[in-house]
């Protein structure tokens, strides 16, 4: 997508005629500056507006930085499918669950959330004001696409706060008086039916496809998915299945022949994706629209700076996923770099040289790495970051959601014949008749974590939600020593299940409320 910078100050301007004195005919707009009063009369500045709440999946400063070693590292280091590298800082309290409530981590992945939910906000108040002018306005129709997909992007940015945090502020509108900068709490259900109704609206007025000009943003089935997701989450599974089978039958998306190009920029927004984090390593008037991922996954014999690595377990049951003639899947060797003949994995600033594990065995601080994502693609100033895409939801992920909603309302044969689709797509052996609890414990620990592992957002997701599962619910300590994190006996149930409320909110808002036990 083409990118865009919305000042904050359109905001801010917005609030100033409400708090401040009224005009005078001294009183002149600055036309050369952006306010709440010269925005919002175009096309193009709706369209700004819309980019920029888009904007925020990178953070809300928009810097690489923060995204990865702030945002990532909240989503993912508390996992069991990791482990840092202790010789660098990075996540050592999360992966631990030593932290306190002004870590940086996850206050960035609030302060993420919010910037989202923010500019989503002023869209939906401000597009329908833009001119219908034929020639640089909006027609009615596109007005009401471009609301739904601001609806969509304040559901998402409100269902990844429900699976970090707790005493959730439900923000709908953008303030207009000193007490509505300072909201308190919402309840769980009153956040997840404003998440279904805005998905709802995203359903009812979204394209059902892009153009390639608009390749990346969201869609009717986007919507769809994620509303899916949404039902999944709370276990209304018979409406998650209705969901996630509009998807499935619009014939829209298809899995990837090849596992690996989900990862190595071949196939970004392609037939296998959602919604993904646009990256693009543009650097032209002052953007700088590039991520440090490859580095921060890869050996530093790959020259990486290989900041985490798979958790035992997960390598482990990885290693499981293996083919009828007895080799590994074709998504063990897209997910890991680890001692086997087959493994090769690519220097992270050489395009196009890749190294077996052989080559770099004696070089290597540790046995096995991470290498999704890994694919030096767009790269930019000589070597340094790319514009490779992060993804947020794929087809494979549906799938496998809805074998899960499958198989707890009872229909255990067809969940089963959706596994094995995603399970075949990888050359892995399909799976035989199994019971449903079987094939519930087949797709909470091997099926997810095999096929998305460190996929941004999604297995503390999925840890968080069985936890606190009415049909079948695992205490996430239970888990993480059962699967040998090495940090299970400093885990404590209710505490570190979800994050603290930010300290800094705790001080700057009295409406707030801290999560229990914190």
């Amino acid at each position: 997508m083409t990118k865009y910078i919305l000042y904050s100050t359109i905001l801010a301007a917005s609030l100033l005629g409400g708090t401040g004195c009224s005009k005078t005919f001294l009183d002149k707009e600055n036309q050369n500056e952006l306010s709440g009063s010269s925005f919002w009369k175009t096309r193009e500045q709706a369209q700004q507006a819309i980019t920029a709440a888009y904007a925020s999946l990178q953070a809300a400063d928009g810097s690489k930085w923060t995204w990865f070693e702030e945002t990532y590292v909240a989503s993912e280091y508390k996992t069991d499918e990791m482990m840092n590298n202790k010789a660098e800082g990075y996540g050592k309290p999360l992966q631990s669950f030593t932290y306190t409530t002004d870590e940086s981590s996850f206050t960035n992945l609030w302060h993420m959330c919010f910037a989202g939910i923010n500019r989503a906000n002023q869209c939906i108040e401000n597009i329908p004001q833009v001119s219908g002018n034929a020639q640089n306005g909006l027609s009615d129709a596109e007005k009401a696409s471009l609301v739904a997909e601001a609806k969509f992007l304040r559901a998402y940015f409100y269902m990844l706060l429900q699976n970090y945090f707790t005493n959730i502020p439900l923000v709908t509108v953008t303030p207009k008086s000193n007490a509505e900068f300072y909201p308190g709490p919402a309840t769980e259900a009153e956040i997840w039916a404003q998440v279904e109704s805005d998905l709802q609206e995203g359903i009812s007025q979204l394209p059902e496809t892009r153009s390639d000009l608009e390749k990346g943003r969201v869609t009717k089935y986007t919507a769809q998915a994620y509303l899916g997701k949404a039902q999944l989450f709370q276990e209304k599974f018979s409406e998650a299945n209705t969901a996630f089978a509009a998807v499935i039958n619009s014939g829209k998306y298809q899995l990837l022949a090849n596992y690996e190009d989900n990862f190595n920029g071949l196939q970004e927004n392609g037939a296998e994706s959602l919604f993904e984090i646009q990256f693009s390593a543009d650097r032209t008037n002052g953007n700088d629209e590039r991520t440090p991922m490859p580095w921060e996954v890869s050996a530093y014999a790959l020259n990486g700076w290989e900041l985490f690595y798979p958790s035992e377990w997960l390598a482990a049951e990885l290693k499981k996923d293996k083919r009828t003639d007895g080799g590994y899947s074709d998504r063990v060797y897209g997910t890991m770099f680890f001692d086997d003949p087959l493994s090769k994995a690519p220097v992270v600033d050489q395009p196009g040289v890749v190294k077996s594990y052989a080559d770099v065995k004696n070089d290597l601080n540790h046995p096995i790495y991470f290498k999704k994502y890994t694919t030096p693609t767009d790269l930019a100033d000589n070597g340094s970051y790319t514009g490779i895409n992060i993804n947020l939801m794929r087809y494979a992920d549906v799938l496998l959601m809805q074998a899960e909603a499958l198989n707890e309302g009872g229909q255990t044969s067809e969940a089963l014949d959706l596994v094995n689709q995603v399970r075949t797509r990888s050359k892995a052996e399909a799976l035989a008749t199994m019971s449903q609890d079987a094939l519930r414990q087949q797709i909470r620990h091997h099926e997810r974590p095999c096929e998305l592992a460190m996929e941004y957002g999604i297995r503390w997701a999925d840890l968080y939600r069985w936890s606190r599962s009415k049909t079948s619910p695992e205490k996430i300590k239970t888990i993480m020593t059962g699967h040998n994190h090495e940090f299970a006996n400093n885990y404590i149930d209710g505490k570190h299940d979800i994050y603290p409320v930010p300290l800094s909110e705790i001080n700057k808002n009295p409406n707030s409320r801290q999560a229990q036990n914190w």
